[in-house]
């Protein structure tokens, strides 16, 4: 007597699941914060910019490249969190982020301060208030590097 059986592949179609709960952790705070700082200060200078076409200031584009770079490398980062339970857990325990945090805390600070330095020097310049506030915030965000500089070193693992 013949039996006649059938096999099921198992699907190939990947699952991606998020990791929401890494957003409840200091770590997953801080990098939630510093890309919403990240974004309000490209918009910020970006906006400049734009409406002043005339004069471009080198220390507004220095800040503008640094927030931009940091934005998106810590997008990148938040992704790669949420998008992987594994990724957070390993990438915690390597020098990864300590470097990546401490030089993102020293350039973020520098093109802050530069700016501030600046817009205080010219007081007459076209959208002090918003490249003022800007510059502030970005003060904010190099010192939430800094706090994720802390954090990192706290979970480093390797020695």
């Amino acid at each position: 007597m013949a039996h006649s059986s059938v096999r099921s592949r198992p699907s190939i179609a990947p699952t991606i699941t998020f990791n929401f709960a890494y957003l409840k952790t200091s770590n997953g705070i801080l990098k939630l914060l510093q890309l919403i700082l990240g974004i309000c200060c490209i918009g910020i200078v970006g906006h400049q910019f734009s409406t002043v076409s005339y004069y471009r200031n080198t220390t507004e584009l220095f800040f503008l490249l640094i927030t931009t770079t940091f934005m998106i490398g810590t997008f990148i980062i938040l992704l790669s969190f949420l998008t992987s339970v594994t990724t957070a857990t390993i990438m915690s325990k390597t020098i990864y982020e300590i470097i990546y945090n401490s030089i993102a805390f020293g350039l973020l600070l520098a093109a802050s301060l530069t700016l501030l330095i600046n817009i205080n020097n010219d007081k007459q310049h076209r959208g002090f208030e918003l490249l003022l506030g800007a510059s502030i915030c970005g003060l904010v965000n190099a010192a939430l590097y800094f706090c994720s500089t802390i954090v990192a070193l706290r979970t480093y693992k390797g020695h």
